[in-house]
Formats: structure tokens, C-alpha cells, sequence
């Protein structure tokens, strides 16, 4: 099955990086509806190592506001929502319910360098399928590095489990 022209342009063709965004905001059903999309799509042995905190509130925006780099603060500011995408370091804790049918949990037990590997290769991925659904469900998007990860883990994720990959403004 191939999606008609107009999908295909709405995801790919006409879906350059924004950065200037309207005042409309981006809903709890709107952010729900991404992630039902995205959360399936394929990764290493299923392993879904991606964790996503969706930032909206003026308070959780002045939160991350010291992270940015500068050309970054007006239009991350300006944007409706902010997903951060991380990933999971001890993801492999979750394989046992992703991938039932085989012990897959054991592969990454004991080795530092897989699980980080694995964790930021399938949970980039993850954020590239957060993009892809946001944009079939009519949002813009901004990804984007330029930010002290050590700084959004820090406030974010302080239990040092979860780590930032990049971000991406929604709107």
C-alpha cells in the first residue's frame, strides 16, 4: 500500500525544521495521539528505549530556558510544546514485556557500551517516528541540538537513568 501524494508531502516533502510558531496550543490529546503512533514503531529487538517529557507550561519552559543555547531560547519560548527525547539506559529491565517470546533482557545485562549503543541508536529512531507522527497529525516541528544535555538530565531526569538525545519544538 503506498499513502496518497498530499501524506507523503504533509510528512515529508513540505516538513522542514520551523521555527516560528502560532499561539495555538498543543492539547494532552494532540501529545497522546503522537505517542499512541510513534511508541510501536521498529527498533532493535523491539526495545523501545526512547522517553519522552513533553514541555508546555511557562514554568517548565523558564526549567529548560537555561539549558538552550541562545539562537535557540525564542523559538523554543515561542513553541506551543517542547518534546525532549531521551532514551532509557536500563530499558532492558522493560524487555521481558516487549519481547516475551525469547530472553532478551540478558543480552545487555553486565555490558555499559551495548546498552548505551542500543539506547541512543533506537531511541533517535523513536524520536524520528515522534516527528513523522506529529507531522501526519498536522503539527510543525523543530528538532534540534544546541543545549547542554548535562543540564536538561539534571533537571529533567535527575535520576541519571534517562538521558537527552536532542529536542524538538511542536506547534
Amino acid at each position: 500500500m503506498s499513502l496518497a501524494a498530499e501524506t507523503l508531502d504533509c510528512i515529508f516533502r513540505a516538513a522542514r525544521t520551523h521555527r516560528n510558531w502560532t499561539a495555538r496550543p498543543v492539547t494532552d490529546e494532540t501529545l497522546r495521539a503522537i505517542y499512541e503512533l510513534m511508541k510501536w514503531g521498529p527498533t532493535s529487538s523491539n526495545c523501545c528505549p526512547a522517553r519522552i517529557a513533553f514541555v508546555r507550561s511557562p514554568e517548565a519552559k523558564e526549567r529548560l530556558r537555561p539549558a538552550l543555547d541562545a539562537g535557540n531560547v525564542a523559538q523554543t519560548m515561542a513553541a506551543p510544546a517542547t518534546a525532549i527525547i531521551a532514551y532509557d539506559l536500563e530499558f532492558y529491565d522493560k524487555l521481558p514485556l516487549l519481547v516475551p517470546h525469547r530472553d532478551a533482557r540478558s543480552a545487555f545485562v553486565g555490558k555499559p557500551e551495548l546498552v548505551r549503543t542500543t539506547a541512543y541508536q533506537s531511541g533517535t529512531l523513536q524520536g524520528a517516528y515522534l516527528i513523522i507522527a506529529a507531522r501526519a497529525l498536522g503539527l510543525d516541528c523543530g528538532p534540534m541540538g544546541g543545549f547542554d544535555s548535562a543540564r536538561v538530565d539534571a533537571t529533567f531526569f535527575p535520576d541519571g537513568k534517562v538521558k537527552s538525545n536532542f529536542l524538538c519544538n511542536l506547534g
